[in-house]
């Protein structure tokens, strides 16, 4: 494991918590899920969700979770900020997401789903606009599809064998 990152380093964001309950014969039972992202905001990124009876045990299962799942994004680094290498379309369910680059000083524009995973994984400026179902988790989803699928000049060149 060549990486080191610390715990002050990572990114924590709990994306949603729903309060479900059971109908039992005293009455209702509560339990909660929480969505989390997690990153450690230099292009590391893993999402979890995790279900409990209160609310920090299943952010707590969720975290765990996340950091299991975590996976490599291909950012494009430009001073100075982190962008993504080109425009991508991610697609989860009923939700799509669109990654547009963008210039250092444009910052994170975004809702608050794919904000959470964009800053999880260190990115600083981009464009999205998320279209279809509003879902939190199928968003977070549709994020990491289309993160998963970026592609840097580097690999585009040796996969195509042509200098670009």
């Amino acid at each position: 494991m060549g990486e080191t990152s610390t715990q002050n380093e990572s990114a924590e964001h709990v994306v949603q918590i729903r309060r479900c309950s059971c109908v039992v014969k005293g009455g209702r039972r509560f339990s909660f899920a929480a969505l989390v992202v997690v990153g450690d905001r230099n292009g590391r990124v893993g999402w979890g969700y995790g279900k409990a009876p209160e609310v920090p045990q299943a952010v707590e299962k969720a975290v765990k979770q996340a950091e299991r799942s975590m996976v490599r994004v291909n950012l494009a680094q430009i001073e100075p900020g982190t962008t993504v290498p080109h425009e991508i379309k991610g697609q989860y369910g009923a939700s799509k997401v669109k990654l547009i680059p963008a210039r250092p000083g444009t910052g994170v524009i975004a809702g608050g789903c794919v904000r959470a995973v964009l800053d999880a994984a260190g990115v600083t400026d981009i464009l999205t606009k998320s279209q279809g179902s509003n879902t939190p988790l199928n968003l977070v989803k549709a994020t990491f599809e289309g993160l998963q699928r970026l592609q840097t000049l580097e690999e585009v060149q040796r996969l195509r064998g042509v200098k670009l």
